[in-house]
């Protein structure tokens, strides 16, 4: 053991000088998104009856917790914060440690970096090591710095600290889940889909199961559900914590069992070949064959996600309860009871939506990787042209996200119309159809900027991040209408209101459309990436 260990402390000190900045962004992120939540509540809730509104809101729209899990006290800053900050907090941390893991052991074997380390007197299984001790490292700084931080911004050190230790235990989990994918994949790009895939099944279903009150048992059942267990300021509990930790060694176990057994640059599954003969004829069909992969896995992913938020839309009856925040809304004469129905199905469809638009920013984020690896400068030099190659990968990255809106919306609609709770099949799919514009946008950002300024291809990303914050966050923290209109999906109509006014879809429409022709106009003038 000692041999395939050798070497692991100079590497492990090499890579944390070189590549430790990487986690500074996970670290930023998850650390704002718990102290902005202590200083902001007792300012935008100043009052009891404030907070009282606030949990009357969020009980009254149970798709919040579907991302942000259970609020078992909105009456503290301290609830607060554990409410807006556990569970997203924990998925952000989830993929700094992912990508730390998978970059560190696959990223290396497939630039040849790896061969030359191994070169030199590395044990086989040093890589691993380094790359896994880097992501524990990093998740167990970010809860320390995550942890102090809101306590000095006025949390309760109690609950703060546990906050922290929860971020860093999830950390924790999905490193080893991400070793062990890592051994799985043949590749980067696999390693990173399987553990990403696994990340993304076990949130959403611990918000589903979590929102539609299952057993006990079921929220158990579910390394993230146990998470949720620590409940911060107001349980306090610690424990949950070594069920990680557990989690945590035996996936790590069983990684090193893989790696050691698997031939170097190899893994369980197998790339797929080329063709044996012949040649792709078009820019659309390459297009076809480099997406084709991740548009069947979404397919996948849409297809049940949009069974379990049909099975949650059908139930939005049971919110009506004596005790949910929905009755509370429609005993003070706020809002129908058909009226709150479609607004929940507006913000389900406008949740798709915003999961449709990570596939679509990937696909243009492709192109720019195809770039990057001097795979694009061959077919120019074939004489195709660059708009026609550009826009067969931007019409794949359109085409596939709406797709998926409609499969889900489909299944979504089948579903609610069948339930009996006010929503006929017709509405509900228009619904969804008029989600897709406000997807659209998202991606046209991602196309300006790759097209454009590829420099800079992180701000591909800032329409999916305002979209999820300004869509499910800025109502409730009260942001003025300017505010929540840089979100596209804030301008979806209700496709049922007697005043349906689709003005906004036409703007958004507008902004595509500037977005898109930035795009081309940047991709035609531009340097190939050398």
């Amino acid at each position: 053991m000692s041999t395939a260990l050798a070497g692991t402390a100079p590497l492990l000190r090499t890579t944390l000088h070189h590549d430790g900045r990487s986690f500074a962004p996970w670290i930023l992120i998850v650390t704002v998104l718990a102290t902005s939540s202590v200083l902001v509540y007792p300012w935008v809730f100043p009052s009891q009856q404030d907070r009282a509104g606030l949990a009357t809101a969020i009980g009254a729209n149970p798709a919040l917790g579907l991302i942000f899990g259970p609020a078992y006290d909105l009456s503290t800053a301290d609830g607060f914060t554990a409410w807006r900050s556990l569970a997203l907090g924990g998925f952000l941390v989830a993929l700094g440690a992912i990508f730390t893991v998978t970059r560190a052991t696959r990223g290396q074997e497939d630039s040849g970096q790896a061969e030359l380390l191994a070169s030199g007197v590395l044990g086989r299984s040093s890589r691993l090591l380094a790359g896994v001790g880097m992501a524990l490292i990093g998740s167990l700084l970010l809860g320390i710095v995550a942890g102090v931080a809101t306590a000095l911004c006025g949390g309760a050190w109690d609950s703060s600290l546990l906050l922290g230790g929860t971020f860093a235990a999830t950390g924790w989990m999905f490193a080893a889940i991400a070793a062990v994918t890592a051994q799985i994949g043949s590749d980067l790009r696999t390693a990173n889909s399987l553990a990403v895939g696994t990340l993304g099944v076990l949130f959403l279903l611990r918000g589903f199961l979590i929102s539609i009150s299952a057993p006990e048992w079921a929220v158990w059942a579910n390394p993230l559900g146990w998470m949720t267990q620590t409940r911060p300021a107001t349980e306090n509990n610690w424990w949950p914590l070594l069920f990680a930790v557990v989690f945590t060694l035996v996936l790590l176990a069983i990684a090193f069992a893989l790696q050691a057994r698997r031939d170097f640059g190899q893994g369980a599954i197998a790339p797929r070949q080329g063709p044996a003969r012949g040649r792709i004829r078009s820019p659309l069909r390459l297009a076809l064959r480099i997406h084709g992969g991740p548009v069947l896995t979404w397919t996948i992913a849409f297809l049940a996600l949009g069974v379990m938020f049909g099975y949650f839309t059908s139930s939005i009856t049971d919110l009506l309860g004596a005790d949910s925040g929905v009755t509370q809304m429609l005993a003070s004469g706020g809002a129908s009871s058909d009226t709150l129905v479609s607004v929940f199905l507006v913000t389900i469809l406008s949740l798709v939506g915003i999961i449709a638009t990570i596939p679509g920013v990937q696909s243009v984020l492709k192109a720019r990787a195809e770039e990057m690896d001097d795979r694009v400068e061959p077919v120019i030099a074939a004489g195709i042209r660059r708009s026609r190659y550009f826009g067969s990968n931007v019409l794949v990255a359109f085409a596939a996200p709406t797709a998926y809106v409609l499969i889900a919306g489909a299944i979504i609609a089948a579903l609610a119309s069948n339930a009996d709770i006010g929503i006929d099949y017709g509405s509900a799919f228009l619904q969804a159809l008029a989600t897709v514009p406000a997807v659209w946008t998202v991606i046209a950002l991602a196309v300006a900027v790759v097209g454009a300024r590829p420099q800079v291809t992180l701000a591909a990303w800032f329409g999916v991040l305002a979209s999820f914050v300004l869509t499910l966050l800025g109502p409730t923290f009260k942001l003025p209408d300017g505010a929540l209109a840089i979100s596209p999906f804030w301008h979806i109509p209700l496709v049922s209101s007697v005043d349906l006014d689709l003005s906004g879809l036409v703007w958004i429409t507008v902004v595509t459309l500037v977005l898109g022709a930035i795009g081309f106009a940047g991709f035609r003038r531009r340097d190939l990436a050398r």
